[in-house]
């Protein structure tokens, strides 16, 4: 581990809020992406705390980004061989 990496970076800490200034422990994924800039194949992922999850998803719905809520529990599962 480098010395710029974060105790959030750190394996086994931890995921945040992606929302500025929220340091709560994040329980959803925001996953989007920017159709007029990123191919469908291209999608980030925002991390979300309860409180700031429909939050995040509104803003990029607003924006007509298309977006998906996903609980991070269930993303980890599907990470695993």
């Amino acid at each position: 581990m480098s010395a710029e990496t974060t105790a959030a970076q750190a394996p086994g800490a931890p995921v945040v809020c992606s929302r500025a200034g929220c340091r709560a422990e994040a329980r959803w994924q925001v996953v989007w992406r920017n159709p007029r800039i990123h191919e469908a194949s291209r999608r980030k992922i925002w991390t979300a705390c309860d409180a700031h999850v429909a939050y995040l998803r509104d803003y990029l719905a607003a924006r007509d980004f298309p977006v998906e809520v996903v609980a991070l529990s269930d993303a980890a599962a599907e990470a695993r061989p």
